[in-house]
């Protein structure tokens, strides 16, 4: 079951939250693979044990589509957002969460491969949102020979569940970067304000599952 939800929302205090995602995969319209993303941000903290007993075959069936992808248990990493278009509330195995974005799998992607199977591969979301990271707190990147920067907007415990907020400092000797890529901590002296550019953002997970976001210059 759906309802209406407002337009626009603002959220704080977001830091080391705990969320789910459920991802609604079906063709697109090109004959490519796309997926409606449904997020429990601003609903409720993605309760493990309803996290844990959700069936994503028996999901697929009750909204109709061939494939549904549980993307969870998650914390953000940013302080606040700003959503400034949300859609509509459902209901997943008694676990609200709202839709937020629009994701284009590129061909060659497999879901199926398991956690973590997938990683440092750029995919394009739609959306129109803006994380704020406040001045003063730890921001994790990722730096690209090409001159690029992918901000951590997550981390994850769907492959590693005892990782942490605080071990992500030393997060850079665990991960396998592509040759020539750096991971990088510091703390800014200013807001850190991140945003799609035309509605698209660029994002890319590392092996254990963690989210970056491009960050647009």
């Amino acid at each position: 079951m759906s309802q209406t939800t407002p337009t626009a929302a603002h959220l704080g205090d977001l830091r080391d939250v705990r969320y789910g995602e459920i991802l609604l995969i079906s063709p697109g319209d090109d004959g490519s693979l796309e997926a409606a993303v449904y997020n429990t941000i601003g609903l409720n903290d993605c309760p493990l044990d309803r996290w844990r007993a959700l069936d994503p075959q028996s999901l697929a069936q009750q909204f109709a589509v061939p494939v549904v992808y549980l993307n969870g248990p998650r914390f953000w990493l940013f302080d606040e957002l700003s959503a400034f278009v949300v859609g509509e509330v459902a209901t997943f195995g008694g676990i609200e969460a709202r839709r937020v974005a629009k994701v284009r799998i590129p061909a060659g992607l497999e879901l199926a491969h398991g956690p973590g199977k997938e990683a440092y591969v750029d995919i394009v979301v739609e959306r129109d949102t803006e994380y704020r990271f406040l001045a003063g707190r730890p921001v994790h990147s990722l730096l690209t020979p090409d001159g690029k920067t992918y901000v951590m907007q997550a981390y994850s415990q769907i492959v590693d569940p005892g990782q942490t907020i605080g071990s992500l400092a030393g997060l850079g000797e665990r991960l396998s970067l592509p040759q020539g890529w750096r991971y990088q901590v510091d703390t800014p002296t200013e807001d850190l304000l991140m945003r799609p550019v035309a509605g698209e953002a660029h994002v890319l997970q590392d092996e254990l599952e963690n989210t970056y976001m491009l960050l647009a210059h």
